[in-house]
C-alpha cells in the first residue's frame, strides 16, 4: 500500500511541475508593474468643455524596452497621446500613436512636450480631485495611476 501512495505522490508532483512550467512559458513577456514607475501624475483642468491635459513622469526600470500605446479612463470619453512642438515660432501639436522607452529610460509628459489629451469629460471634476487613468502598453499589462486635478495656473 505504501508503494502505491509513493507512486501516486510522484505522479501528482510530476503533473504539478509540468503545469507550473507551462504557466511560466505562457506568461506574457515584458515588464511587470514593478518595472515601471510613474511619478508626479497630475491633470490640468481647463474651463468649460476644453480638454484637460495629463502630465507625469514614466521610468522604465526593466531590462526590456516598453512601448506606451495609449490610455483610458472612465472619467473621459477619449484620451490621446500628443506632443506639442515649436518650429520657427509656430506652435503645433501632433498625435503620438506609440512611445518606446528603452531600458532604464525616463520620459516626462509635461507642458510644451508630450502630454495626454483628456477629452469628453464625464461628470464634473474640481481641483484636488483624483482620477484613475490606465496607461496601456504593448506586450504587458496596463498600469492604473491616480492623477490629481490641478489648476491651469499652477503649471
Amino acid at each position: 500500500m505504501t508503494n502505491i501512495k509513493r507512486e501516486l505522490k510522484r505522479r501528482i508532483s510530476a503533473v504539478s511541475l509540468g503545469s507550473l512550467a507551462a504557466c511560466l512559458l505562457l506568461a506574457p513577456l515584458g515588464a511587470s508593474a514593478e518595472d515601471l514607475e510613474v511619478t508626479d501624475a497630475r491633470m490640468r483642468l481647463l474651463p468649460g468643455d476644453m480638454p484637460a491635459a495629463g502630465y507625469f513622469r514614466l521610468h522604465n526600470r526593466s531590462e526590456q524596452p516598453v512601448v506606451l500605446v495609449g490610455a483610458q479612463s472612465d472619467a473621459f470619453g477619449s484620451i490621446e497621446m500628443h506632443r506639442s512642438m515649436n518650429h520657427d515660432g509656430m506652435a503645433s501639436m501632433e498625435a503620438v500613436p506609440r512611445l518606446e522607452l528603452s531600458p532604464d529610460e525616463h520620459i516626462e509628459f509635461a507642458p510644451q512636450g508630450y502630454h495626454l489629451m483628456l477629452m469628453d469629460q464625464v461628470g464634473s471634476l474640481s481641483v484636488g480631485d483624483s482620477v484613475d487613468i490606465t496607461l496601456e502598453f504593448e506586450q504587458r499589462d496596463p498600469l492604473t495611476v491616480g492623477f490629481k486635478a490641478v489648476s491651469p495656473t499652477s503649471m
